[in-house]
């Protein structure tokens, strides 16, 4: 159901209260607003669609390349001209931050899996036999968060320098 029609409808019920109640007032305000609704969907029907018999109906139809032209000329003239977006990139470009904060992300991100991959590779390397001998991968846990910890500041570090954010 469209809203047109359920204006309409709401519109009616109001007229139906007001006559059903006798009351004149509310009766009243329900018939105009029925009068007022079905005006502006006949209006807004005229603007696209031609009407037999009545006068002005289609003027959309009818001029369509001339409203295209109109507002391509406005937006052309008006919003882009040459001065208007040089001073738009030029505030952009000074508003710009020159560089990119990547702290807060780095600091939001999980770097279990760089710990779980290096120790991954200390096992499976040469130095896994030797690792067994002082009590395998359990060996490693303390490790972890120092380790987490310095990879998160250092790669923090090299997030804010200049090779890096150029």
């Amino acid at each position: 159901m469209s809203r047109t029609n359920i204006t309409n409808l709401v519109t009616l019920l109001i007229m139906a209260v007001g006559y059903l109640n006798e009351n004149n007032t509310i009766f009243m305000i329900g018939l105009f607003a029925l009068s007022g609704s079905i005006t502006n969907t006949l209006a807004i029907h005229m603007l696209f669609e031609k009407v037999p018999f009545l006068y002005g109906s289609g003027v959309i139809e009818k001029k369509f390349d001339a409203f295209k032209e109109a507002i391509h000329n406005l937006l052309m003239h008006e919003f882009f001209t040459k001065e208007n977006l040089t001073k738009f990139f030029k505030e952009e470009v000074s508003s710009a931050k020159s560089t990119i904060d990547f702290e807060k992300l780095l600091n939001k991100t999980d770097f279990t899996p760089a710990y779980d991959s290096l120790k991954e590779s200390v096992v499976e390397s040469p130095f896994g036999g030797m690792l067994g001998m002082f009590g395998g991968e359990a060996a490693l846990e303390p490790l972890k968060e120092p380790f987490v910890a310095k990879l998160k500041a250092s790669i923090i570090k090299i997030s804010q320098t200049d090779s890096f954010q150029a």
